[in-house]
C-alpha cells in the first residue's frame, strides 16, 4: 500500500503536480525532458501521464482519478412530443473508381462528375433528391482511403450509409475502411452493388466477400443487409435503390423539431470574391431562415443569403436540409456546430467564448499518456518534415491536415504542419517555408507569378495538386526518402574448414567442404568457431579442382581466399557462413 494517495482530476498542470508531490517543479520538468517531453510549468498532463511519471521518478503515491460528471462536448437535442418526420441523411461510400459519384450523378441526373479531378470527389458536397414526394439528403463523401478524417465526419452525421462496390471489382479497401467508419457511427448500412452493365461483373463474389469477411450477410441469404444491384451508366435500379433507402429510413422512424431554434453542423467553408464567407451548413432541427444570428464555433455572422444545394434562394430550410449561407465574418471550421442566437450581442459573445476556450486549450496543450509512452520509446534521432498546407474550401483543409497526421513512420519521422490556411499560396507562407525548410503543398489553389518568382529565388518547393490523394502519396514519398535504409541480410551457404594453406596479415587461403547451399565469390562471410563468431570477412576468390569458380554447391570441395581486415588464424573445424548484405530503401505502412 503506497505511503501516500492523491486525488487527481483528467488532467493536471505541471506546477500542480510538482506542489502536490511535494517537490521542486524543476525536478519534475527535468524528469518530463528526460523522457522526451519539453514541459512548461502550467502545461496540463492527463490522469495517465501523471501517473506514468510518477512511476518513473519512484516516488511511494497512489494517483486516484476524482471522479467528475462527463460532459458532452454537444448537448444531445432532445425531440419534444411534437417531433415530425424529416428526410434520411445518407453518406454515400466506397472505394476509389467503384462509380461512387456517377452513381450520384445517376440518381440527382447531372453530370458533375465531368469536373471532378480523376472522377473523384475532392470534398463534401450535400445534395437533395426526391423519390415518391420524399425528400432524401445525400452526402458525398471521398472515396480515397487518405480521406478517412473526412469520411469519418460524414459517417458521424448519417442515418444511412451506401456502401458502393464495383461489382467487377470487389471489396477493396476503401470498402472496408468505410464499413467501418458506417459501422461506428451506428448508421444503417445499403450496400450499391455498381457497374452491372460491365461483362466481368459477379455481383455474388462481391455478396460473398461481405458476408463472409465483414459480417454484411444479404437479406435474400437470410440476413438483415440490403443490397441492390445497381448501374450508374444504364440507371438499372437506380429507383429500386432510393426506396430501399426510404423503406430503411422508415425503420429508423427519424424525427426532428421544426419549431425549435435552428441547428446543426457546417460541413464546408470557403471565401468567394464578393461574397465573403460561404458556408455549406446541414439543418438537424429547426428551421433556419434570412435574418437569423447565427454561431458556428468561434465565429459569428447573419444569415445574409440561404441557397439551396442547386444554389437556388429559398426562404427556409428546416431538418436535414443542406443549405449555403453567406454572412459569417469568418470561416467557421468542418464540423463545426452552428447554432441561432436572439441577437448579433449574444452571437458575438457566445463565438468570443469559443475562442477564448480555443486560444486556452491551444496555449496549455495536454500531454496524454499515449503522446508520453510514444515520445518515451521514440529515438533522440527522430527527424521532422515541416510542411504548409492550403486548399481550396475549409473542408478539404481539414481532411487534409488530418490525413496527414495518419501517416506513421513508428516515430522516426516526424510530419509537423507549421501553416496552414484557406486561398491562394501567398507570399507570407513562401517566408515562413524558407525559414523553416519547409514543402507548401497547395490544393486546388493558385501560385500567383509573383510568389512563384520567390519561390524559385528562395529555393522553396511548392508542390500543387487537384487530386488529394496524389499530394498525400507526394507527402509519403517524401518521408520514405528520409528513412534510414534497412540492412537486409541474405544466407548464402555454409562451409566446414578442412584445410588451411596460407595465412597472411590481410588474408587467409584455405579448402573445405560446402554443407549447405553454395560457396559463391564476392560475398561477405562470417567465420565462427563453436558459437563464437571470430571475424566477418570478404570472399575474394572461390575455386573447385584448382580452377577459379564463380560458385560451389553443396557436398563439393573447394578453395577460398578470404580478404581480412587483421590477422585472423583459422583451424580445421571452424565454419564459414556466406551471405549478401544490402540496404532496402524502407516504405511507411
Amino acid at each position: 500500500m503506497a505511503e501516500k494517495v492523491i486525488t487527481v482530476a483528467d488532467s493536471i498542470t505541471v506546477g500542480e503536480l510538482a506542489e502536490t508531490l511535494n517537490l521542486p517543479v524543476t525536478n519534475l520538468i527535468g524528469e518530463l525532458f528526460k523522457n522526451g517531453i519539453v514541459a512548461t510549468i502550467n502545461q496540463r498532463l492527463d490522469f495517465e501521464t501523471a501517473q506514468i511519471i510518477v512511476e518513473e521518478l519512484g516516488i511511494d503515491v497512489e494517483i486516484i482519478r476524482k471522479e467528475t460528471a462527463t460532459v458532452s462536448a454537444r448537448k444531445v437535442h432532445e425531440l419534444s412530443d411534437t417531433a415530425t418526420e424529416r428526410p434520411p441523411i445518407v453518406a454515400v461510400m466506397g472505394h476509389v473508381d467503384h462509380g461512387k459519384t456517377s452513381l450520384l450523378d445517376a440518381i440527382l441526373k447531372t453530370k458533375s462528375v465531368d469536373d471532378e479531378a480523376g472522377g473523384i470527389t475532392q470534398h463534401i458536397s450535400a445534395y437533395q433528391t426526391t423519390r415518391n414526394n420524399r425528400s432524401i439528403t445525400l452526402l458525398d463523401t471521398p472515396g480515397h482511403e487518405a480521406f478517412a478524417a473526412l469520411r469519418q465526419h460524414g459517417a458521424t452525421l448519417t442515418d444511412v450509409v451506401v456502401i458502393v462496390v464495383a461489382a467487377d471489382d470487389g471489396v477493396k479497401p476503401q470498402t472496408i475502411e468505410a464499413i467501418r467508419f458506417a459501422k461506428t457511427a451506428n448508421a444503417k448500412i445499403v450496400v450499391a452493388i455498381n457497374k452491372m452493365d460491365k461483362e466481368a461483373a459477379n455481383p455474388q463474389l462481391v455478396k460473398t466477400q461481405l458476408a463472409t469477411e465483414h459480417g454484411l450477410n444479404p437479406e435474400e441469404w437470410g440476413g438483415d443487409t440490403l443490397m441492390v444491384e445497381v448501374s450508374a451508366k444504364t440507371g438499372q435500379n437506380i429507383d429500386k435503390l432510393l426506396d430501399t433507402v426510404l423503406l430503411v429510413a422508415d425503420l429508423e422512424e427519424l424525427r426532428a423539431d421544426v419549431d425549435a431554434p435552428a441547428e446543426g453542423l457546417v460541413i464546408e467553408s470557403h471565401m468567394e470574391l464578393g461574397k465573403g464567407s460561404v458556408v455549406g451548413l446541414l439543418v438537424e432541427h429547426g428551421e433556419l431562415k434570412p435574418g437569423h444570428f447565427m454561431v458556428a464555433g468561434a465565429t459569428y455572422g447573419k444569415v445574409r443569403t440561404l441557397l439551396d444545394f442547386a444554389g437556388k434562394t429559398i426562404k427556409k430550410a428546416g431538418p436535414a436540409t443542406p443549405v449555403t449561407v453567406t454572412g459569417f465574418k469568418e470561416l467557421p471550421q468542418f464540423g463545426d456546430v452552428f447554432s441561432i442566437a436572439k441577437s448579433e450581442k449574444d452571437a458575438r459573445n457566445a463565438a468570443n467564448q469559443a475562442r477564448i476556450e480555443r486560444e486556452r486549450d491551444a496555449a496549455s496543450t495536454n500531454v496524454t499518456g499515449a503522446d508520453m509512452l510514444k515520445m518515451m520509446t521514440q529515438k533522440n534521432e527522430s527527424q521532422e518534415l515541416n510542411v504548409i498546407v492550403k486548399a481550396d474550401v475549409q473542408g478539404s483543409l481539414t481532411s487534409v491536415m488530418d490525413s496527414l497526421r495518419l501517416v506513421d513512420t513508428d516515430g522516426e519521422i516526424t510530419l509537423r504542419i507549421i501553416g496552414s490556411g484557406v486561398g491562394n499560396i501567398s507570399e507570407n507562407d513562401i517566408r515562413l517555408a524558407a525559414n523553416e525548410n519547409t514543402i507548401i503543398y497547395g490544393f486546388n489553389v493558385d501560385l500567383p507569378p509573383a510568389v512563384k518568382r520567390l519561390s524559385m529565388r528562395d529555393k522553396v518547393q511548392v508542390r500543387m495538386y487537384k487530386v488529394i490523394y496524389e499530394l498525400l502519396d507526394d507527402a509519403r514519398q517524401s518521408m520514405e526518402s528520409m528513412l534510414a535504409p534497412e540492412v537486409v541480410e541474405t544466407e548464402i551457404g555454409s562451409l566446414t574448414i578442412k584445410g588451411v594453406f596460407r595465412t597472411l596479415k590481410n588474408e587467409v587461403i584455405a579448402g573445405g567442404e560446402v554443407m549447405t547451399g553454395k560457396a559463391v565469390a564476392g560475398v561477405l562471410a562470417r567465420v565462427r568457431r563453436g558459437d563464437e563468431q571470430l571475424a566477418e570477412v570478404e570472399v575474394t576468390k572461390v575455386q573447385r579442382q584448382q580452377q577459379e569458380a564463380k560458385e560451389v554447391f553443396e557436398g563439393e570441395m573447394c578453395g577460398l581466399s578470404l580478404k581480412t581486415t587483421k590477422k585472423l588464424l583459422i583451424e580445421e573445424g571452424d565454419t564459414i557462413e556466406f551471405f549478401s548484405r544490402e540496404l532496402v530503401k524502407r516504405t511507411l505502412k
